[in-house]
């Protein structure tokens, strides 16, 4: 069953909302795959805050955890989410832009 994209889009802009998760999605997008360490050591929080954003994060699709060595587990960004809110995003502009085109043209008659 393919997933409800309003209910991925949702979730995708609530991560994206704290300007924190926006930090840490844009770390791991610069340097690849990292451990919630790793990541406290380059932004200017806790480990344990990175771990709760991660957390939300993955919950919302936009990272996933997976082992690394040592029993540390390093998480890597995921685009299909990001994708699903784009796809939301462009249909929505689709919708506005027809009807913005439509009372540009009723304004100009």
């Amino acid at each position: 069953m393919p997933p409800d994209i309003e209910a991925v889009a949702e979730q995708v802009f609530v991560a994206l909302a704290d300007p924190t998760r926006r930090a840490v999605l844009a770390e791991l997008a610069s340097t690849g795959p990292a451990t919630a360490t790793d990541l406290a050591a380059r932004l200017p929080i806790t480990r344990q805050a990175v771990a709760k954003h991660l957390a939300l994060l993955t919950d919302a699709g936009l990272v996933t955890a997976e082992p690394g060595e040592r029993r540390r587990v390093r998480y890597r960004l995921r685009s299909e989410p990001m994708r699903v809110a784009q796809q939301f995003l462009a249909a929505l502009a689709r919708d506005w832009d027809g009807r913005l085109d439509a009372l540009k043209n009723h304004l100009d008659q």
